[in-house]
């Protein structure tokens, strides 16, 4: 029975509860942290119901992370995190019609995201029309009325831009992006324009695959992993039963991360004895704190000492076998790196000579190595070139292609990698296209669309009119926060299809809509009977979902639902896709999919397969590397580090335990001593002194940029944390509003949010 939103408690800093940082992860809290709030929230029944079929073969795929399934699933297959994000979604709480009567959209705007997910799920469409500061329950057809004439009447289909979540399934993002390109643009923004695109940038140009070139087995079979710039103990803790299961097998493990995080020093395991009463199992071998931007100029370093090691013993060290068959470039990286100067990856790093010597040393004494990485790498201005690093560090002993070794990037979302193999992309390549018209009898626009940040600009400077958000909450998670919201103010229309309530439905255009629309959770039942949607994982496999619980309200829709009615509304007949009967039955999705999208064919067979099955991957299954050349690359990157001015420190920024993405769960982050609010910034002892503060001071953040523009954060508690000399942290997504929208990385132009330099001031909040 749905329940209607309760009165919820905000947070107050003179609350803030600071303790010290933990050393290890998991355990028995781990546990109630995960069915405490779930019987709470959803009760017995509706616990059992979901908790039961997460991450099974016959059940959902969890929403909070891209994390891979191992082939034997316990009992227990998911995390601490994994249950609070089933727990947000498949809450009985829902928002009354008359929620919208007694909060202006003016009022919600005050409010915390905290807040807003907390009023429950969203079950009817909302309008707020133009000149007025609330939204009104509309029905379904006039809401995909006013939606469809707003599109039909745009100038030119490029002044819409539609985003996607990595929330969506492959079925909702296929026929999400056909949509969009038979309206006639290629404004696909997508989450992950704010992410791992550095990745994808990186290994596209050095490999010719933008996803890891490993699967969940192979960590197992590592002789070494390497974790750069990841907190897989908040992030996606399950990863931290594959980390030790590679201990148990005798892998070593070096963690490179300027703070110290709990989840790389020691696992409890809470489905074993000792993680429940011993000690658990101790994870980096060697923890390297580097300064922040600081991880180009180590790998660098560690390639040179590899190359140096093979200058000394000629033959035995690189893998010359694999480099001749299979890469190029490789003399021009040695002149390269053959000018390093030790003391410049000193300045760098922050490290010692002799803390570079071993994690080399690991290196080379190791056949078979993973280096992994997240956003810690990923959002710097330097970023694609240190992903390039990774690469070459790989390549120069054999490392990708082979079990147990490759390149691993890390997914943060749970199917943001499949919205992209489903043509979710601004700029998908011809080849799809081709194949996409063909299926469809229409021409695809060819001109590369718009990603995040361009959207964000293109909004700003007016050429923007309509924002359709399929997922996500884009306004918080962007850069540049004000700049962003003025942006979103500067269309006519903005639509948000949506489970909760967040950040984007209370900073909108002049109209906006909120069409509401089922969860992972739930049972899809449609005309030919109950469907499931697919996603595809980190190591691109590919498996079934399917909701287990029954729709908290009878009126939702679908996303594929939502998807097939706008497309009947504005772009009918345009092609020869059958949008009511993709309604009725997913699986004439497809079959289409199975024509389009490469490695897909006869996927309605493949995804009923128990346990799904994997997409091809070249560079991993057969050491081929579809590259211009046919080759992997090996590249010359030019190290620039973060300079640092007297008086300022580079903050990052970061997620909370109780967050994901930008949903907060809680007030909460055990793991790093804080609770009961959000409103700090981690700084080392040593520069609390020389910047004359103290522990416990409120101060200001002040975002140091050459434009001049005063971007803040106020009131924030200094807290002593063992982080980095010359580094700070503070929370995502507040931390948005101290980054330029044109500070991104190169090449990927993805939001540079993990190397701020600020000053802090005395607060004179």
């Amino acid at each position: 029975m749905p329940r209607k939103n309760p009165r919820v408690e905000e947070a107050d800093e003179k609350d803030l509860e600071v303790s010290g940082p933990k050393e290890w992860a998991a355990g028995m809290p781990g546990v109630l942290h995960s069915i405490q709030p779930a019987l709470k929230h959803m009760g017995v029944s509706r616990t059992e119901k979901t908790l039961l079929a997460l991450n099974q073969k016959d059940g959902f795929d969890c929403m909070s992370c891209a994390w891979p399934d191992p082939g034997h699933r316990k009992t227990f297959e998911f995390c601490e995190n994994g249950a609070k994000a089933v727990t947000w979604e498949a809450t009985p709480v829902v928002v009354a019609s008359e929620f919208w009567a007694e909060h202006p959209v003016s009022e919600l705007r005050q409010k915390p995201e905290y807040w807003l997910g907390m009023q429950g799920r969203l079950t009817e469409p909302v309008y707020k029309p133009a000149g007025e500061d609330h939204y009104r329950p509309v029905s379904w057809d006039e809401a995909f009325r006013i939606l469809g004439d707003k599109l039909n009447g745009l100038a030119s289909p490029d002044e819409a831009a539609f985003y996607t979540s990595g929330r969506t399934s492959n079925e909702a993002a296929f026929i999400y992006q056909l949509f969009v390109r038979a309206y006639g643009t290629n404004n696909l923004p997508d989450c992950s324009n704010m992410c791992h695109e550095s990745s994808g940038w990186a290994m596209g140009q050095t490999i010719g695959v933008g996803k890891a070139t490993i699967t969940y087995d192979d960590f197992a079979k590592a002789q070494l992993i390497i974790i750069m710039g990841q907190n897989p103990g908040t992030n996606h803790p399950r990863m931290l039963t594959a980390l030790e299961e590679a201990k148990e097998a005798g892998c070593t493990i070096a963690a490179v991360n300027p703070l110290p995080e709990a989840g790389l020093m020691r696992y409890k395991n809470p489905q074993k004895i000792k993680g429940i009463i011993g000690h658990g199992t101790e994870l980096a071998d060697q923890y390297l704190q580097i300064r922040v931007g600081g991880d180009m100029a180590l790998l660098q370093a560690i390639s040179k000492r590899v190359l140096e090691a093979e200058a000394k013993n000629p033959g035995t060290v690189l893998d010359h076998e694999f480099l001749g068959a299979h890469c190029q470039g490789l003399e021009d990286l040695k002149e390269h790196l053959a000018q390093l100067e030790e003391e410049t990856v000193l300045e760098a790093t922050g490290l010692r000579s002799d803390e570079i010597d071993e994690l080399a040393a690991r290196y080379l004494k190791a056949d078979r190595v993973i280096i992994t990485w997240a956003m810690g790498i990923t959002q710097h201005k330097k970023a694609v070139a240190t992903i390039k690093e990774i690469i070459n560090l790989l390549l120069l002993r054999g490392n990708i292609g082979k079990p147990g070794a490759g390149a691993s990037p890390i997914r943060g979302h749970s199917n943001v990698q499949g919205d992209r193999t489903m043509g979710i992309w601004e700029q998908m390549p011809p080849a799809f296209l081709d194949a996409l018209g063909k299926e469809f009898d229409f021409e695809p626009p060819r001109e590369r669309g718009l990603d995040a940040v361009q959207t964000i600009g293109k909004m700003r400077d007016g050429g923007i009119k309509v924002f359709a958000a399929l997922g996500g909450n884009l306004v918080a998670a962007i850069s540049d926060t004000h700049a962003a919201e003025a942006a979103m103010e500067n269309t006519d229309l903005t639509v948000q299809i949506s489970t909760k309530l967040n950040r984007s439905h209370t900073v909108t255009g002049k109209e906006a809509l909120i069409l509401p629309t089922m969860g992972r959770t739930e049972i899809d039942m449609q005309a030919s009977g109950s469907q499931f949607v697919s996603v595809e994982d980190t190591v691109c496999a590919v498996h079934a979902s399917e909701g287990k619980v029954r729709p908290v309200a009878p009126n939702l829709l679908s996303e594929v639902a939502i998807v097939c009615r706008l497309a009947r509304e504005t772009v009918a007949g345009r092609t020869s896709a059958d949008w009511e009967g993709f309604e009725k039955n997913y699986d004439l999705i497809r079959d289409h999919i199975s024509h389009v999208v490469a490695g897909c064919e006869s996927y309605n067979d493949k995804i009923r397969q128990r346990g799904g099955f994997v997409l091809p991957n070249g560079p991993r299954d057969s050491r081929t590397f579809p590259t211009p050349t046919g080759k992997a690359m090996l590249t010359v990157n030019h190290l620039e580090h973060v300079e640092r001015p007297a008086g300022t420190l580079i903050l990052q920024s970061v997620r909370s335990h109780d967050q994901f993405n930008t949903t907060i769960y809680g007030y909460n982050d055990r793991y790093r001593g804080i609770k009961k609010g959000r409103d700090v910034v981690f700084v080392s002892p040593e520069d609390i002194a020389e910047l004359g503060l103290s522990d416990g001071q409120f101060v200001d953040l002040h975002g140091v940029y050459e434009d001049n523009v005063d971007r803040v954060m106020r009131k924030l508690r200094v807290v002593s944390y063992p982080t980095a000399q010359g580094c700070a942290a503070t929370y995502y997504p507040e931390a948005n509003v101290l980054v330029p929208l044109d500070s991104v990385a190169e090449g990927s132009n993805t939001p540079a949010s993990k190397a701020v330099i600020v000053r802090l001031e005395p607060s004179t909040a």
